[in-house]
């Protein structure tokens, strides 16, 4: 092949490609959630990464982001039936690009099959189109978990939900982080008791949702193109400053509900949050882990009432680390019904990268390997096979070394991939039913037993 004809195989822009162990991390991340998820009662299912253009688009759903159509592209010997294989209207299909959407449409298809309240996690990959830059991906993995009703869902599903996240932040050990919880209903009613008309009032909420990657000053801007005038709007970056104890915001709350006028929504919104705020203290989460925060709004407009988002804290920059929230119509658009659903999602691809490269996670070592068996001789491979195989069976993973190479070079190849222990046995370590235990680590290296030697690495392995 010519060198101008060389094939360029490098990723494309925006699609990770993990070594393996980035990829070990992953999965080990990935069976934390997935146990964590479980022991809530969530059940998995798995959806199709291709959805019906018209169901990603219904009522808006798409948003800001930027969706990937599905073309079929024809081999240069069938391009007489180019004509034939467009997909227009219904038939048009794109990558699903979350998993809330695609949910809808999974009770839409399975109602008579399921049991509500359904609760089910997702460890899918979603693709969007946005610009690939540092920490964000057109393709990633989000973690999902959502609980959906019908008719009515208990406001104590949105109290699981910061549970949840703790249990496996805690659980990852990546450090403090806080839950900030808010109530869209609270911002709705705000800017209804304001005057504000209800067609700014989601283009007013998008922008609160933006403070903290545009600022204050950008806000007021913002907010005054959308007609808000001068007065509105200093109120509006007063009332999303409210702070203080969580108790002490509540209080703060309740005493503005008495004094607003059209203060039913938003009292709805803080009569919301208290439950739910009871909720998350008697499932027994340390108030240290989340705060109420009147800023958070979450961009998509399906979110309807409890909303929430993650931050590490010593680590503001890397934005929120799970986020989600309660929706009223989203489900039950296909259905014609009321289907009120609550949930979360953790971006574990874009959480990853942010937690690697800010030293807060390690990859895991290369390989899940605990012990390489040696090969001294091509003779005693059958003992090889044989101890080898007694091992695993301990519940002890083991690489037999075929390839009979020098001792150390045996090692410098255990020790590149992380293998902790190498066992040795030459002729006469064979001739006794004996082997050396080599522990790379440490460097100290004892006799055993073969018949002990499943006994004392799974000891030394602790």
């Amino acid at each position: 092949m010519a060198k101008s004809d060389k094939i360029n195989f490098s990723t494309p822009s925006g699609f990770p490609e993990f070594l393996p162990s980035e990829k070990r991390l992953e999965v080990y991340l990935l069976d934390i959630i997935r146990r964590v998820f479980e022991s809530y009662g969530f059940t998995p299912i798995e959806t199709p990464a291709v959805e019906r253009l018209e169901v990603l688009q219904a009522k808006g759903n798409q948003g800001d982001n930027i969706i990937y159509g599905i073309e079929p592209i024809l081999p240069p010997n069938r391009q007489a039936e180019k004509d034939k294989s467009g997909e227009t209207g219904s038939e048009a299909r794109a990558l699903k690009f979350d998993q809330t959407v695609p949910l809808a449409a999974y009770i839409a298809r399975n109602l008579n099959e399921l049991t509500f309240p359904f609760a089910r996690y997702q460890m899918d990959v979603v693709f969007r189109g946005e610009r690939a830059k540092d920490g964000r991906f057109r393709q990633f993995r989000q973690c999902d978990i959502d609980v959906v009703g019908r008719e009515k869902l208990s406001l104590l599903y949105d109290a699981q939900m910061p549970a949840i996240i703790t249990e496996i932040f805690e659980a990852i050990n990546i450090g403090d982080f806080v839950i900030r919880i808010n109530n869209r209903k609270i911002l709705t009613g705000f800017f209804q008791s304001m005057g504000i008309a209800e067609n700014q009032i989601k283009a007013c909420i998008g922008i609160i949702d933006n403070l903290e990657k545009i600022g204050e000053a950008k806000v007021k801007q913002e907010l005054e193109k959308e007609g808000i005038s001068l007065e509105q709007t200093q109120k509006i970056i007063d009332f999303i400053k409210i702070d203080g104890g969580i108790d002490e915001v509540l209080e703060k709350l309740k005493h503005l509900s008495q004094n607003l006028p059209e203060a039913e929504q938003f009292t709805l919104g803080v009569t919301e949050l208290e439950t739910v705020i009871t909720g998350v203290r008697n499932l027994g989460i340390d108030d240290k882990r989340f705060c109420i925060d009147l800023s958070i709004a979450r961009g998509l407009n399906y979110y309807t009432g409890t909303v929430y988002e993650t931050t590490l804290i010593g680590h503001e920059a890397l934005g929120s680390i799970c986020s989600g929230g309660r929706y009223e119509e989203l489900v039950g658009m296909f259905l014609g019904e009321k289907m009120p659903g609550v949930g979360i999602s953790i971006g574990l691809t874009r959480l990853i990268s942010r937690l690697l490269k800010a030293g807060i996670l390690k990859t895991l070592a290369p390989t899940p390997t605990q012990v390489m068996v040696v090969n001294m001789q091509d003779d005693l491979m059958p003992i090889y096979l044989k101890v080898s195989q007694q091992l695993r069976q301990a519940g002890i993973n083991v690489i037999t070394n075929f390839d009979k190479r020098p001792l150390g070079k045996q090692f410098q190849l255990a020790d590149k991939q992380g293998i902790q222990f190498c066992v040795i046995i030459g002729s006469e370590e064979a001739a006794n039913e004996k082997s050396s235990l080599k522990d790379l680590k440490s460097g100290e290296q004892i006799e055993v037993a073969l018949a002990d030697l499943a006994t004392v690495v799974k000891s030394r392995l602790g």
